[in-house]
């Protein structure tokens, strides 16, 4: 009976009782059942695999997912409180920025990644400790994949989005500021549906490649400051590109729109 009531008021307490831990047996076995959902959810929805149209019904995800709608609807929850999912008249959907919001994100991205870089250039400081360098075995980690990239470069897709982010987020925890990373993290998880539909040229890959490369190499050579510019200019070139890209998917809508088969 309870599973069934969860759709309405009891499953609100169902789920509070959920994230305050209680002993209940049905409850204790939820908390890794909405964290799995989460998770699922959250990587259909940057990839692809759910349309960015769709509207997200709790009853549909459910029989997605094989679960009852209370983990659903934490999931979502959780999604909407990340900024992935947004509510509209009829429902819930997932976020899709307009073109200024993406030029703020990037600009955001700018303003965190640079951040790692002027905390190593400032150096030591009185109130926090700020490490001289960046983490080597971690840039390094980074500049081999890339040089594998380089010799095997990858297929255009989820994954390829998924290594470009990691190489900048770990750049960034390399600084020496898990909490920078973090908000960069979630910085991509607004944009990468938008990146994941674009797939990009064989050519942009390589630049993509050999750009990484390149700001690894510096960071090692301990020319933060070029690093930076490099970086900088990278980034730039990626708002650059997506931006263009978004406005012709706009203008193909627009022209589909207007004519007929």
């Amino acid at each position: 009976m309870a599973d069934r009531g969860s759709g309405t008021g009891s499953g609100a307490g169902a789920a509070s009782a959920e994230v305050s831990g209680s002993s209940a047996a049905g409850a204790t076995k939820r908390v890794p059942l909405a964290a799995r959902v989460y998770d699922e959810l959250r990587h259909d929805l940057a990839t692809g695999e759910l349309a960015p149209t769709e509207r997200l019904r709790a009853e549909r995800l459910a029989e997605r997912y094989g679960v009852s709608r209370t983990p659903v609807r934490e999931a979502l929850a959780r999604l909407q409180a990340d900024g992935l999912v947004v509510r509209h008249g009829d429902g819930l959907y997932l976020y899709r920025p307009r073109l200024n919001e993406l030029d703020e994100l990037y600009e955001l991205r700018i303003v965190l990644e640079s951040r790692g870089f002027q905390r190593i250039v400032a150096g030591g400081s009185v109130q926090v400790h700020i490490p001289a360098e960046h983490d080597q075995p971690t840039v390094r980690a980074e500049l081999a994949r890339w040089l594998e990239y380089r010799d095997t470069p990858p297929e255009p897709g989820p994954d390829l989005v998924a290594a470009d982010e990691q190489f900048h987020t770990e750049l960034l925890r390399a600084a020496g500021n898990s909490a920078l990373a973090e908000a960069l993290a979630a910085v991509y998880l607004r944009v990468r549906p938008v990146r994941t539909m674009d797939v990009p040229t064989a050519e942009r890959v390589a630049a993509m490649t050999a750009d990484h490369i390149t700001i690894a190499e510096q960071v090692l050579a301990g020319d933060d400051e070029q690093a930076l510019r490099t970086l900088t200019a990278h980034i730039d070139s990626s708002r650059a590109h997506v931006r263009v890209r978004a406005e012709q998917a706009i203008a193909f809508t627009k022209l589909g729109r207007a004519v007929r088969d």
